[in-house]
C-alpha cells in the first residue's frame, strides 16, 4: 500500500516509520473500513457527529456535573486549533505533548491537535520529569499543552526548545485566554488518512517505553470494529471508566467510541474503584471501562450504590479471571465484556459480548480482525496447543524508530507477546504473557492460572504469581496476595490458601510460598508490573 501525499509540513513522524518490509499486513475486509484517502479524525469525530445528531446533544460531563454539548465542544476545539496555528506556531506534523488529569479541556486539546494536523503525544499526568524527558526526546516534541496543575514536572524535565503552554490558569498567555480571542470556526487541515495522528507510548511494564504511531484512519478503525460490532453503543449512553486519556484504552473508551456513536462521557479526574461506584450511581453511567482488578475491588462495596444504570461493562488491560467474571455476574446480572488490546494496535481486537461470551476465554477475533496461534517460526499450531497470539487487521504496529519492530511484527502478523490456546470452535483462551511462563522441574506453569485459583478464595482481593530462581527446580512458583480487611497475614492463612489451590490444580502448580502485600505494584494505567515482583527476593 502506497502512502497518500502528506499534509504534514514537518515530516518527522512519517520519516521515522519503520522500513516498509517490517510493516504488518493491513486488512480492510469490512466495507466500513475502506476510508477515503483524505481524512481528519477530529473532523469525523466532532463535525460529522454534529451533523448527524445535532449540536445540542451532550458530549462531556465532569465530576462536578458540568455538561458540554457537541456544539460547545466544537467551538472550544476550533478556537484552540486557531490558537495552536496562530499564537503558538504549531505546524502540521509537529508533535504536541498533552498532559493533565482527565477533563473535558484535555479532550478538547486532543481534538484541536487532530484538526490542526499536528501529532498528539498524550502522556499520563503521573509521568515524572525523567520519563517525560525520554518521551519528548524520542518523539522530538516541540510544543506542550499542559493543565496548570501538572506543569511542574514538565518544566523540571528541561526539554530543549520545548514550548509549554498551560491551560486552566490566570496567566495572560494561558491557552484558554488565547483561544477565547480566536474565531469560533476553524477549517481543519486536510490530512491524509495515513498521516500520523498520535504517538502513544507503551505503559512501561517491561522497561523502556516504545512509541506506537497511529494514523487518522486507525482512530476510526478501532471504533468501527470493536465498538460498533462488539460494544454496540447507543447515542443515549453515558460512558465512564478508570483509564486516562493518555492510555489508549481510555482514549478509545472515553473519547473515540462515545463520540463516534453520538454518545457522551463522564470524565473523572479521580477514577479508581472507590470513585467509580458513587459516580455510576450519581450520574447514571451506562457503559463502563476498567480493569479486572477494579471490578473485583468494587464488588466489596457494590451493595452501597445503585448500579442499575449499567448495561455494558468492558474489562481489559490484563487478563480477566473467570472467578471475577462470575462474581460480577452473580452480583449484578451483567456479563463482563472481556477483551485483549495493545497500545501497538490502539485498542481491543479479540473479545465477545452477550451470549457469545464464554467465561475463562478472551473471546473471538473482533469483526475486521484476524487472529491465530503460532509457534516461534510463525506457523499455526493445532487447536488446543499453546503458542503465541498473532493478529492482523486494519491497524498495525509501527514503532517510532525502534529495532523492537522486528520482534513485534513477523511474517506480516503482529505478535502480541501473549501465550494463547485456540479452542476447536475458534475461541481464544489466554494462558500467560510469553515471558511470564514459569518452568519448574520441567513443567510449564502459567502464572495467571494459579492466580485464578487464588482469586476464587473469598479472602483474596488481588493475586500475582511469578517464577523465582531455584537451584534444584530451575524456578519455583511464588504468589503475592492482597487480602481483604481483617484477614490475618500469617502462616496459617498462607497454608490455607496453598491447600485451597492444591485442591483445584495439580500439586506442582501450587505456590511454594505466598507473600502478603498491601498492594501489588502497578503502572499508572493499572497494569501489573510482574518484573518488579520477579526482582523481589522474599
Amino acid at each position: 500500500m502506497e502512502l497518500t501525499p502528506s499534509a504534514h509540513l514537518d515530516s518527522f513522524a512519517r520519516d521515522h516509520l519503520p522500513p516498509r518490509a517490517q510493516w504488518p499486513e493491513l486488512v480492510f475486509d469490512l466495507p466500513e473500513l475502506r476510508y477515503p484517502d483524505r481524512l481528519n479524525c477530529g473532523v469525523e469525530l466532532l463535525d460529522r457527529t454534529v451533523k448527524r445528531f445535532g449540536a445540542d446533544r451532550p458530549v462531556f460531563r465532569d465530576g462536578a456535573g458540568h455538561t458540554w454539548t457537541y456544539g460547545e465542544l466544537r467551538t472550544r476545539v476550533d478556537r484552540i486549533a486557531h490558537a495552536l496555528s496562530s499564537d503558538l506556531g504549531v505546524a502540521p506534523g509537529n508533535r504536541v505533548l498533552l498532559r493533565g488529569p482527565t477533563t473535558p479541556w484535555l479532550a478538547a486539546c486532543w481534538l484541536a491537535v487532530m484538526k490542526a494536523g499536528a501529532v498528539a503525544v498524550t502522556v499520563l499526568a503521573q509521568a515524572r520529569a525523567q520519563e517525560l524527558a525520554v518521551m519528548c526526546e524520542m518523539a522530538r516534541v516541540s510544543h506542550a499543552l499542559c493543565d496548570i496543575r501538572a506543569v511542574d514536572d514538565l518544566v523540571k524535565a528541561e526539554v530543549p526548545g520545548l514550548r509549554i503552554t498551560a491551560y486552566g490558569g490566570d496567566a495572560p498567555d494561558d491557552l484558554l485566554r488565547l483561544a477565547a480571542r480566536r474565531p469560533e470556526a476553524y477549517e481543519a487541515v486536510d490530512t491524509a488518512a495515513d498521516d500520523v495522528a498520535l504517538i502513544a507510548f507503551t505503559s512501561g511494564t517491561t522497561g523502556r517505553p516504545k512509541g506506537c504511531m497511529h494514523v487518522h484512519r486507525d482512530v476510526l478503525a478501532v471504533a468501527d470494529t470493536f465498538s460498533a460490532h462488539v460494544l454496540r453503543p447507543r447515542p443515549d449512553d453515558l460512558f465512564a471508566g478508570s483509564p486516562p486519556l493518555g492510555f489508549t484504552f481510555g482514549l478509545g473508551g472515553l473519547l473515540i467510541f462515545p463520540m463516534r456513536a453520538g454518545a457522551s462521557s463522564l470524565l473523572l479526574e479521580q477514577a479508581g474503584p472507590k470513585q467509580l461506584l458513587p459516580a455510576i450511581a450519581e450520574h447514571r453511567v451506562s457503559v463502563l471501562f476498567t480493569a479486572p482488578t477494579a471490578y473485583r475491588v468494587m464488588l466489596q462495596d457494590l451493595d452501597s450504590y445503585d448500579t442499575t444504570s449499567l448495561r455494558r461493562c468492558v474489562s481489559a488491560g490484563e487478563n480477566l479471571p473467570a472467578a471475577t467474571w462470575h462474581a460480577w455476574h452473580d452480583r449484578t446480572g451483567l456479563r463482563l465484556i472481556n477483551g485483549i488490546g495493545a497500545t501497538e494496535l490502539l485498542h481491543i481486537f479479540v473479545s465477545a459480548a452477550d451470549e457469545a461470551i464464554r467465561p475463562g476465554t478472551t473471546g473471538l477475533p473482533v469483526p475486521g480482525w484476524h487472529a491465530r496461534v503460532v509457534d516461534g517460526s510463525g506457523n499455526p499450531v493445532p487447536d488446543g496447543q499453546e503458542g503465541l497470539l498473532a493478529v492482523r487487521g486494519p491497524v498495525g504496529c509501527r514503532y517510532l524508530a525502534d529495532p523492537r519492530q522486528r520482534e513485534y511484527v513477523r511474517h506480516g502478523w503482529n505478535i502480541t507477546g501473549d501465550t494463547y490456546v485456540r479452542e476447536p470452535d475458534g475461541y481464544l483462551r489466554y494462558v500467560a504473557r510469553a515471558d511470564d511462563m514459569i518452568i519448574s522441574a520441567g513443567y510449564n506453569i502459567a502464572g495467571p492460572q494459579v492466580e485464578d485459583a487464588l482469586l476464587a478464595h473469598p479472602d483474596v482481593v488481588e493475586a500475582a504469581v511469578v517464577g523465582r530462581p531455584d537451584e534444584l527446580r530451575g524456578q519455583v512458583v511464588v504468589a503475592y496476595a492482597v487480602l481483604r480487611d481483617g484477614v490475618p497475614r500469617d502462616d496459617a492463612t498462607a497454608q490455607a490458601l496453598r491447600a485451597f489451590v492444591k485442591a483445584r490444580l495439580v500439586p506442582y502448580k501450587c505456590p511454594r510460598r505466598i507473600v502478603f502485600l498491601d498492594a501489588l505494584p502497578r503502572t499508572a494505567t493499572g497494569k501489573l508490573q510482574r518484573f518488579r515482583l520477579r526482582a523481589d527476593r522474599p
